[in-house]
């Protein structure tokens, strides 16, 4: 079957991809943006390429959708236990002694890339359960992709996603029905979903921890970097980076510290 995109085509949607959003493409995933490109110009009942470039280049929420329809959204709940084994026994009990010097009780927590909600959804869950009394917590939930976005604000999940949960989780912040399970309110009420383009700033500070698993595969150097740094400008003075266990920061110019605990290996931002 022959390419819908021609070689300069796809040198054109390529840069102007990762111009919008850091995410790269090369020959060897190319046949994924040319049948994610087909689907948008059925939907759209466009014929061609370059006319469908001319409007996501002047239609900004066609270019979200546009974006959302090339990522990949595969998850979990409680997906790489040793990553929550860490947050709870190792990076929560540094947060309050950080909190007790300063007397604020608010955990503030990032789950950049968070696709259809079970990260945030697992780390309120185990704050729910673990933090003791007057601590409180509130995580912002963030992605590129609007379908994954509104999966996590409605916070029902069928029976095939939500296996991973304990018991005991399950029937305290979920309510069964015939066909899956739906988040309570009070666990909803301690995440905010949002849209967020990693390329740019989220303009959020003083995050105590953030969560950006499996999304650095998807940016060349210079991109990973970009994120990166822009990381470290929202976090707080001492606060905590978990990327994905197949990602790294090693050889990058960066200020986090490379942290190996019991559980896991994570990063650090130690800069009082």
């Amino acid at each position: 079957m022959a390419d819908l995109l021609t070689d300069s085509q796809f040198l054109e949607y390529k840069e102007l991809i990762y111009k919008s959003s850091g995410i790269t493409f090369s020959d060897t995933n190319r046949s994924i943006l040319d049948s994610r490109l087909k689907e948008r110009l059925r939907e759209k009942q466009i014929a061609d390429v370059e006319e469908y470039y001319k409007l996501i280049t002047s239609n900004q929420e066609e270019m979200k959708l546009f974006l959302d329809s090339i990522t990949t959204n595969l998850t979990r709940f409680f997906r790489n236990q040793p990553h929550f084994d860490t947050l709870i026994n190792y990076v929560i009990p540094h947060v309050l002694e950080n909190k007790k010097k300063t007397g604020n009780t608010k955990i503030k927590i990032w789950s950049a890339g968070c696709s259809t909600g079970e990260e945030p959804y697992t780390i309120a869950m185990l704050l729910k359960d673990k933090l003791p009394s007057p601590y409180t917590f509130e995580i912002k939930a963030s992605d590129i992709s609007l379908k994954s976005l509104l999966v996590g604000k409605q916070g029902f999940y069928h029976n095939n996603k939500i296996s991973g949960i304990p018991e005991n989780y399950l029937e305290r912040f979920f309510t069964k029905s015939s066909d899956g399970y739906q988040v309570k309110p009070e666990l909803m009420s301690t995440i905010r979903f949002d849209y967020h383009n990693l390329a740019y700033d989220s303009g959020v500070r003083d995050l105590d921890i953030v969560f950006c698993r499996n999304v650095l595969i998807y940016f060349d150097e210079a991109a990973q970097k970009n994120t990166i740094d822009k990381f470290w400008a929202s976090m707080a003075k001492k606060s905590y980076l978990f990327i994905g266990h197949s990602e790294s920061l090693f050889g990058m110019d960066t200020k986090f510290k490379f942290l190996k605990t019991n559980w896991a290996c994570i990063y650090e931002k130690d800069d009082n």
